[in-house]
């Protein structure tokens, strides 16, 4: 063991651990052990690093303007930078997670986060020049680990590298699944179907209909995540601890961000105003609610496609892949896992907006102390988001099936197949032939041949599929 001070007294540490006094105390005050996001994690290590590469370029502006000065600026060495700049690049590829011990859910507006990162920073960079962790008077977690930082501008900063890297995978989950429903649409254009309001039956439709629902749905939400980036692009790195940069030299303030945009090529810019950036976060809440619009629309197409191949329908025409068993009493029996999974997580999306709105809402003055919680929520419904869409494309909609034969039959059958020749025989006659296809259980040619409303030949011209598929009709349709 060793052991470790801080203004608070001391702790024992394991000898070995990467981590220190501040994690251990962290992780001793905030006991429920919620796992932290390695994506953020990884993110800090490129925050840490476009500071670290910064410091050395202004170490190297001062040297060559002012070279007889620069020895009265108490700079950190070559080496020390070298090797935190080392470790930081580590970081970035998810290293010495094992001793980010800090839990996800937290006080203290992230402090406990930047910390424990400052600590393995210090410690392994302490290892790669063969001294022991904890010996922090060659090399400090506060004094160089967090040199001209502040939590309240490194972790928001990293935060939003996070959120920008997930929604572009977002938008690819979302092209991926919308694709897939064009692909439906198209394949199952002319395939008749009978359109449900409130539902019952209402009027007829086709499959390539439906799907076509689900696709623009899709490409608005696509749309919609597009612009987010606009929204999370601006950073608050160099404001330091409310946005003012106190600490920090104005060339570090000027570079830093630019420095950030080279290492992860994400396009971050410098907000205009760092205190603001600092002590709002309404731009995860507008973001948030685009990702909640995204489950809703994953939840209405899901709930759809479970009740059309559910056995509530009967003969059903609608067939979703056989994913895995769905009982341990009744045999044979297979459950709508998919879109069951997928109304549950967009649940805990909808949660997630609530707490992301209430708690953006409870910054104080110049900080939000809730931004860990804030950020691990965005994150969490991004990951859902993700997963949602993978599994909707591999697991239900590559696989899903329309038996056109059934629905055919079941199209000519419904009585509703009438309410396209009121144009033509007007809405009594059309109803005489609903009530006898209902009442006698025979299809709308048959019910015709019965009673005898409207020609053969016109009432089958009337109700083909492209006929049908029409945005409304012209005089020259009914008058023919």
């Amino acid at each position: 063991m060793r052991t470790e001070k801080d203004f608070l007294g001391e702790k024992q540490i394991p000898a070995n651990a990467l981590y220190g006094i501040h994690s251990l105390r962290a992780k001793e005050n905030f006991p429920y052990e919620s796992v932290f996001s390695i994506d953020w994690y990884k993110s800090i290590g490129y925050t840490k690093l476009a500071v670290f590469n910064t410091y050395q370029k202004f170490k190297n502006a001062v040297n060559k303007k002012y070279p007889e000065k620069s020895s009265s600026f108490r700079f950190v060495s070559d080496e020390i930078i070298r090797k935190i700049s080392e470790t930081a690049i580590e970081i970035t590829e998810g290293k010495y997670f094992e001793d980010f011990i800090v839990p996800a859910v937290q006080g203290g507006a992230g402090t406990s986060i930047n910390m424990n990162v400052n600590e393995i920073i210090a410690n392994v960079s302490l290892q790669k020049m063969n001294q022991k962790p904890g010996d922090y008077s060659i090399i400090d977690p506060l004094e160089h680990a967090n040199i001209f930082q502040s939590t309240n501008d490194v972790i928001p900063t990293s935060l939003k590298l996070t959120v920008l890297s997930l929604l572009t995978k977002l938008e690819d989950s979302i092209n991926g699944l919308r694709a897939k429903t064009e692909q439906l649409e198209k394949e199952y254009q002319n395939t008749p179907r009978i359109a449900y309001t409130q539902m019952q039956e209402a009027v007829p439709s086709s499959y390539g209909r439906l799907f076509s629902t689900y696709n623009d749905a899709l490409s608005r939400d696509w749309w919609r995540v597009s612009k987010c980036f606009e929204r999370i692009k601006t950073v608050n790195l160099g404001g330091t601890a409310i946005g003012s940069g106190i600490t920090a030299p104005r060339f570090y303030i000027m570079e830093v961000v630019s420095e950030l945009q080279k290492l992860t090529g994400l396009p971050i810019t410098r907000a205009e105003n760092l205190q603001d950036n600092t002590a709002n976060h309404d731009a995860f809440v507008e973001v948030h609610g685009i990702l909640k619009a995204h489950a809703v629309n994953l939840e209405k197409i899901v709930n759809d496609i479970r009740l059309l191949s559910s056995d509530l329908i009967g003969k059903k025409e609608m067939k979703i892949p056989k994913k895995q068993i769905g009982s341990s009493i009744m045999p044979a029996k297979v459950n709508p896992v998919i879109p069951e999974y997928v109304i549950s997580l967009a649940h805990k999306i909808y949660s997630n907006d609530q707490l992301i709105s209430g708690l953006a809402a409870q910054g104080t003055l110049d900080l939000n102390a809730y931004l860990p919680l804030i950020g691990n929520a965005i994150i969490e419904s991004l990951n859902l988001l993700i997963a949602a869409n993978g599994t909707l494309t591999k697991n239900l909609f590559d696989g899903l099936t329309i038996d056109k034969k059934i629905a055919e039959e079941k199209f000519f059958y419904s009585p509703v197949i009438t309410t396209a020749l009121i144009p033509y025989i007007g809405y009594k006659k059309a109803a005489q032939i609903a009530n006898a296809m209902r009442k006698e259980q025979i299809d709308v040619f048959i019910a015709n041949e019965h009673l005898k409303l409207i020609e053969a030949n016109r009432l089958k011209a009337i109700l083909s599929i492209d006929k049908l598929l029409q945005t409304g009709y012209t005089i020259g349709d009914v008058l023919a």
